[in-house]
């Protein structure tokens, strides 16, 4: 593996606190798959390094997206202006009948060139066929946690298959790839597929990445029908024993919250801010969940229902909704909307021991991000631009693992040309809705 020196770059550093803080000139060595030094630039290079030069951008942890369903990508355009009722049993479920193990291979792929480019580094996914995703994955370069999606209605032989995938792949790809069990959600698998779920995770060694409390008319749907909402469900069902993802809780409540923080060591919430403004889903409590040490990430969900793999654009939007829900500019400043991308999202992942920071030892995940753009000008604060400014299309290189994946925006591990070439062989079909063709029903 190649040792690489990032020279005279900006870097997102942590400070005392491990916040991460902006500091200028510096120079980052990678030693194998891990950060083995960040100093003040200007020292002559050791011989062996492989030199990058940096100068005038900005390096920073590589970009996690904690929920996604990227094959989706697939169907993207698909499915606009419907409310979430029609989203999922008049387009999405429909549409997924049309899923090949073949398509999610290259719709995979086709979400991974647009996760690169954007600087996502890791990916938590939650799918189907994802032997073909882990492949894809596993050529891209890229690190990734995958589950494959199930739900109660395919009965407990499928989850069999969902916990042999979770083994097959454990520690795959040379370490990259981490697995989990990925029961679908509180109102499509009862509680005793809920509890085997469990029981395989810890079997497994191995955690749960699941949607919950989705949107308040999930949560009060919970409460009419048993008098719990999905968070306690989870927990009586034995889900937050395990480590647990949840995806997107905009419909928690203040109790959900204070019965999460029992749990944080090893539960995160991820959060999808573009899709729940798109479907009208309302807006995670990030300020009582950060309030109470409960882990809170970043993420995109499908490209369905966010239309980009783009997570500078979750970011810029989490940080402003938070504001405009409190109706006051001072809540989520840049340094926390920044703790959050970083630290928060490794952390949900069960990695805030080994990814999130540019920090010795940590894994070689790296972006550099290009700030001469006119939007960038002129560039007082740094910080500020990766939250309000940056676009996907700065980020100029991307490493992985101490390996580089893109440099000066080409693309190293993936032929681009054959995946869109592939994806637009399969359009028509991708695009048929077949009635009474649905691989599930929504009812909360």
């Amino acid at each position: 593996m190649t040792n690489t020196l990032l020279r005279n770059c900006h870097a997102l550093v942590p400070d005392e606190r491990g916040v991460p803080t902006l500091v200028r000139n510096q120079d980052i060595v990678v030693r194998g798959n891990r950060i083995a030094e960040v100093r003040p630039t200007g020292q002559p290079p050791e011989a062996e390094l492989d030199v990058i030069e940096a100068h005038g951008m900005l390096a920073m942890p590589g970009l996690i997206n904690t929920h996604s369903h990227v094959p989706m990508v697939l169907f993207r355009g698909l499915a606009e202006d419907v409310s979430i009722e029609r989203w999922f049993n008049e387009f999405i479920w429909p549409l997924e009948s049309n899923l090949t193990e073949e398509l999610v291979y290259w719709g995979m792929l086709l979400g991974l060139i647009e996760m690169i480019e954007g600087g996502v580094t890791t990916v938590a996914d939650h799918y189907f066929f994802m032997d073909r995703v882990a492949r894809a994955v596993e050529e891209a370069g890229t690190r990734a946690h995958l589950g494959w999606a199930v739900f109660g209605s395919r009965g407990l032989g499928a989850l069999e298959e969902t916990a042999a995938f979770a083994e097959r792949w454990k520690g795959g790809a040379g370490g990259r790839i981490t697995t989990c069990m990925a029961p679908h959600a509180p109102y499509t698998c009862d509680d005793g597929f809920l509890r085997a779920s469990v029981a395989h995770a810890k079997r497994l060694g191995v955690g749960i990445h699941i949607h919950a409390s989705e949107e308040m008319g999930q949560t009060q749907a919970s409460l009419d029908k048993r008098e719990m909402t999905p968070i306690q469900v989870l927990d009586d069902t034995g889900v937050l024993s395990v480590p647990v993802i949840i995806a997107h809780g905009c419909g928690l409540l203040p109790e959900d919250t204070e019965r999460l923080s029992r749990y944080r060591d090893h539960v995160g919430i991820a959060h999808a801010p573009k899709t729940y403004l798109k479907l009208a889903m309302g807006i995670t409590p990030i300020r009582a969940l950060r309030k109470a040490g409960i882990p809170v990430g970043l993420a995109t969900d499908g490209a369905v229902s966010n239309n980009t793999l783009d997570i500078f654009e979750s970011l810029r939007l989490m940080a402003m909704m938070q504001k405009h829900e409190a109706s006051n500019p001072e809540v989520l400043p840049i340094s926390e909307a920044l703790d959050i991308a970083t630290r928060g999202s490794a952390a949900v992942l069960g990695m805030g021991d080994r990814l999130g920071k540019l920090a010795p030892g940590y894994l070689a995940d790296i972006i550099l991000v290009d700030t001469s753009g006119a939007h960038w000008q002129p560039p007082h604060n740094l910080a500020a631009g990766l939250v309000y400014s940056a676009r996907a299309s700065d980020v100029q290189t991307v490493m992985v693992d101490g390996r580089v994946v893109m440099r000066d925006r080409r693309l190293l591990t993936i032929d681009k040309t054959r995946v869109l070439t592939e994806v637009a062989t399969h359009m028509e079909h991708l695009a048929k809705r077949v009635p009474g063709s649905r691989i599930q029903t929504y009812k909360p």
